[in-house]
C-alpha cells in the first residue's frame, strides 16, 4: 500500500494525490499535522531515506533555523522525539510503498509507485483500441521509454 504523507496547502502534496487518483492507484493520505506520527513510523521514514535525516528533513525550516539544532549530533530517539514534537521540519509529500520511496513530487520518478505489472502491461498490450489507451498515453509514456 502507498502511503502519502501530507501538510494542508502544500501543493506537491496536492500533485501526488492527483497523480495516483488519476491512475487508479489506492494510498492512505497521512496529514502529519492532524494524525501525528508515531516513534515507529518516524524511524521507518529515516530507514527508508537513502541519507537519513537530510532526505526527509528540511533544514531551512523556521524551528530549527530559530534553535540552531546540530541534527547530526542527536541521536535517533532525540531526532524521533524532535520530529514528533515539530512535525513541520519535514519535507512533503513523503511518498512510501512497500518497495519505494520519495520525498517531493516529481512526475518523472512517481513510475515507481506503478506496480511492475502494470507498467508491463502499459507498456506491451495497450494500443489504440484499447479503452484506456488515453489514460497509457498520458500516463505511462515515461514508463514506455524507460523499458526501451
Amino acid at each position: 500500500m502507498i502511503v502519502v504523507y501530507t501538510s494542508p496547502g502544500c501543493a506537491s502534496c496536492r500533485k501526488v494525490k492527483a497523480w495516483l487518483n488519476e491512475r487508479h492507484l489506492p494510498f492512505i493520505e497521512k496529514n502529519i499535522f492532524k494524525t501525528l506520527l508515531n516513534d515507529n513510523e518516524i524511524k521507518h521514514l529515516l530507514m527508508r531515506s537513502e541519507n537519513g535525516s537530510d532526505d526527509i528533513i528540511s533544514k531551512r525550516s523556521k524551528v530549527i533555523q530559530e534553535t540552531n539544532l546540530d541534527l547530526d549530533s542527536m541521536t535517533v530517539d532525540e531526532l524521533v522525539h524532535f520530529v514528533k514534537k515539530n512535525p513541520s521540519v519535514l519535507k512533503r509529500p513523503i511518498i512510501i510503498s512497500e518497495n519505494s520511496f520519495q520525498v517531493g513530487y516529481d512526475e518523472e520518478e512517481m513510475g515507481v509507485f506503478v506496480p511492475r505489472e502494470l507498467r508491463k502491461f502499459a507498456h506491451e498490450a495497450c494500443g489504440p483500441d484499447c479503452p484506456n489507451y488515453k489514460l497509457c498515453q498520458n500516463g505511462f509514456e515515461d514508463l514506455r521509454k524507460q523499458a526501451n
